[in-house]
């Protein structure tokens, strides 16, 4: 994975990440909307994008170099938090790396890829986005509820820093957020805390509901309000036996922790996790689909720990025969992840014929497109240009928090469309202020040799940057 870091592999939503932190490091107290020249509020702005961006400003370092510095910091805190939340589970040695092991391999048989999923592949492209550095601090969130909560007597300090932990979780990656408020409610329930922890767990939750309502750069509670996510998120319900029937290990090992100790919070945490995502497909939230690691890391986590504290014997051996026939299962089908740092044609043939090849970026356009200019893309390119400091039309992801992405939207459409006059696309051309056009292959727009526009660079697959002469 450090390996990877180094090529950074460029799928979904690396542009608006790194979109963001161009922002950040131009004008850190009020950056504005990241993809679209409008002075919106955005949920990417984040404590840890905000802490990056500062990063960025103080360095000088270019938004990539800064991404890298942050998937790393993401890792180290993934790693060390599964280490330190599994020693609180179990003192076996073993323990900790068989379960990083499952945390990214015991999966399914069916490639999947979604931040905040920590499969190998998905984590490779997913490694710089907030979701690694949110699950990283989750792990270390759980460990250190767990120790406060076998304290005694509970101390009040712990607490309110757990309360702040808490609120950076949600506020940098909402979705992970909800995973580790499942997980803390599981390990409370588990510590069968006594009377003295209440009024400490209460205090630590109101100070982080306080930083959630304090937070300058967004409305969290106004995302509960948020209703275009849920088509985006229906391929989450899909093919769930393919993606994760390796996770069915797990869930036997659950079942064994759970008749040993009904509140066992690993056991817990599964409940609560299964039920939220049931209740989402069910009620059609599939946004609440998010919260399926809920019940994949605790089954990851649960087999892990039997495993390595079974006692000597048959079940042992039975159990670790079938733990690493599932890893290798894993292992393979996750193969073409090898690919992000040696390259696809390094691969044999039959990985390599599973490889997703990264986007190739918008760098080309750089030595004409500047900081703030306003381009005119679809919306493929529109997730991707924007990393580079230039706007577009229309956000290329949805945005809660713009009141006219619509209209914006519409507008797009209408200059790529094909039933447009040449009168309506100069039109849209004027109202946006757009400085320079990105046109793909039979993709619409004027034509070529309309007078509005001026050819400047080709770039792959045929595409054509056009400045908009005034």
């Amino acid at each position: 994975m450090v390996l990877v870091v180094g090529r950074l592999p460029w799928d979904g939503d690396l542009g608006m990440h790194a979109a963001t932190l161009e922002r950040l490091r131009h004008r850190l107290l009020d950056p504005g909307n990241p993809l679209v020249d409008e002075n919106t509020p955005s949920p990417y702005y984040s404590p840890w994008t905000v802490f990056l961006g500062v990063v960025a400003r103080v360095t000088g370092l270019s938004v990539w170099a800064v991404l890298r510095i942050g998937a790393l910091t993401g890792l180290t805190l993934l790693v060390t938090g599964v280490w330190r939340y599994v020693r609180a589970l179990s003192a076996h040695p073993l323990a900790p790396p068989l379960a990083l092991l499952c945390l990214v391999l015991l999966w399914g048989t069916h490639v999947f890829k979604w931040s905040g999923f920590l499969g190998l592949n998905s984590l490779a492209l997913t490694v710089a986005y907030p979701s690694v550095f949110a699950l990283g601090l989750a792990f270390h969130f759980w460990a250190l509820l767990t120790g406060a909560l076998r304290e005694r007597p509970p101390r009040w300090l712990p607490f309110l820093g757990l309360g702040a932990i808490w609120a950076v979780m949600l506020l940098s990656h909402q979705f992970t957020g909800v995973v580790a408020t499942l997980g803390a409610l599981a390990t409370v329930a588990g510590a069968r805390a006594g009377r003295r922890a209440w009024p400490r767990l209460g205090a630590g939750a109101a100070l982080g509901a306080a930083v959630l309502v304090l937070w300058p750069y967004y409305d969290f509670f106004a995302l509960l309000r948020a209703d275009e996510l849920e088509s985006i998120h229906q391929p989450l319900y899909r093919d769930l036996l393919a993606r994760h029937w390796l996770v069915l290990l797990g869930i036997v090992a659950l079942a064994a922790r759970a008749r040993r100790d009904r509140r066992d919070p690993l056991a817990v945490f599964f409940l609560l996790g299964a039920v939220v995502f049931a209740a989402g497909g069910l009620t059609g939230h599939c946004s609440w689909g998010r919260a399926l690691p809920a019940a994949v890391v605790p089954a990851q986590l649960a087999v892990a720990v039997e495993v390595a504290g079974a006692a000597r014997g048959r079940s042992r051996t039975a159990g670790a025969v079938l733990l690493a026939g599932a890893l290798a299962a894993g292992a393979w089908t996750q193969a073409q992840t090898v690919g992000y740092v040696t390259g696809p044609g390094a691969l044999p043939g039959v990985v390599a014929a599973k490889y997703q090849v990264p986007w190739a970026g918008y760098r080309w356009i750089t030595p004409w497109v500047r900081y703030g200019d306003v381009v005119m893309a679809r919306t493929f390119p529109a997730r991707q240009i924007p990393a580079y400091g230039a706007y577009t039309v229309a956000p290329g992801y949805p945005d809660f928090f713009l009141p006219d992405a619509g209209a914006r939207e519409a507008a797009v459409r209408t200059y790529f469309g094909a039933g447009a006059s040449r009168g309506e696309r100069i039109g849209v051309l004027r109202s946006y202020g757009v400085r320079w056009v990105v046109q793909e292959p039979s993709g619409g727009g004027l034509p070529a040799g309309d007078g509005t526009l001026r050819r400047v660079a080709a770039g792959p697959d045929g595409q054509v940057l056009y400045e908009v002469l005034r």
